[in-house]
């Protein structure tokens, strides 16, 4: 039976005048965390919400989380071709 390995994501949101935050953390398996945040200022339309403006804070951070996984799973696939490759 295969074992689960839990990944962990911690969501905070600020809420200061003129803007909302989200900061998203994703804990790995092994140690490693990665951060995603996302910010929506109150001047555009639909951030005069606060629901919404946290959910858009919140998607611009998953949106910044998924970019920084993209860039540590392609270094971790480059190191190990280069690895195979010698």
């Amino acid at each position: 039976m295969a074992r689960a390995r839990r990944w962990t994501v911690d969501v905070a949101v600020d809420e200061e005048e003129g803007s909302t935050r989200a900061r998203m953390v994703l804990d790995t398996p092994t140690g490693n965390r990665f951060t995603g945040v996302g910010l929506v200022q109150h001047g555009q339309r639909s951030a005069r919400h606060p629901t919404i403006a946290a959910e858009l804070a919140i998607a611009r951070a998953l949106t910044d989380l998924t970019e920084e996984l993209l860039e540590a799973a392609a270094a971790d696939l480059e190191s190990i071709v280069l690895v195979a490759g010698s």
